[in-house]
């Protein structure tokens, strides 16, 4: 019988991308629950194999969004059950959030790829095959490390990039998932304010992304692998 893994989505561009596959193969059935959805966070948030929560151009404080609150109460249900759980950016700070823990904006917009500084912690679990391979960021918000948390990875610029909460939690602050072959274009377009608004030369984070995908899918694609087959079910 094989797994579930159901995803909350909040922009339709920034889905699973190349952790579909890793996904499928270690045997789990892809759902998405989007937002503006009638089954938006709806049912047992303990039923899925896996919850993966996605990205999305908001804040978790940004009360113009009323399903954050929701979202919130599902993520926090989940965590108190022990179950699976990994957050992507947004998702990672919403874990954070849901956990009682800050996510308050850093100041400056981190937008491009560059190389994590793992912790000795990272270089002792799944992140390792991150080491030295520039990653996808994409944020403008940090997290207060939640309780009980390890903190895996930094940057140059933020600090917190990575937590784990023994082996069923964990939270990335970047985005190992990205595709970036013809598709990254619907980031760039979707995310064509933000863009402007930071001063990003999107020409070179085109280029970028070309440069750095295929190392960053078969390395994210590893790590993924080694952070579902430790998952305590």
């Amino acid at each position: 019988m094989s797994k579930t893994a159901l995803a909350l989505r909040h922009v339709h561009f920034e889905d699973l991308g190349t952790f579909a596959k890793p996904l499928a193969d270690a045997g789990y059935e892809i759902r998405y629950s989007d937002v503006g959805d009638a089954d938006f966070c709806n049912g047992d948030p303990s039923t899925p194999d896996l919850l993966i929560i996605l990205g999305g151009p908001i804040g978790v404080n940004d009360d113009a969004y009323p399903f954050l609150d929701t979202e919130w109460t599902f993520i926090r249900t989940r965590l108190a059950a022990g179950r699976p759980t990994l957050g992507i950016c947004l998702g990672a700070q919403l874990i954070a959030a849901a956990l009682g823990e800050k996510v308050l904006p850093t100041g400056i917009k981190e937008i491009g790829f560059s190389r994590l500084t793992l912790t000795d912690a990272g270089r002792l679990g799944p992140l390792r095959h991150l080491e030295d391979v520039a990653v996808l960021h994409w944020h403008g918000d940090t997290y207060s490390l939640p309780l009980g948390a390890v903190n895996l990875a930094a940057s140059k610029v933020v600090e917190q990039q990575a937590f784990s909460i023994g082996r069923n939690v964990l939270g990335l602050q970047f985005h190992p998932e990205a595709k970036t072959d013809g598709t990254f274009e619907r980031w760039l377009v979707g995310h064509a304010v933000e863009l402007a608004a930071a001063r990003v030369d999107v020409p070179s984070l085109r280029q970028s992304a070309k440069d750095n995908g295929p190392r960053l899918r078969q390395t994210a694609a590893l790590m993924l692998h080694d952070w579902l087959a430790g998952l305590e079910v």
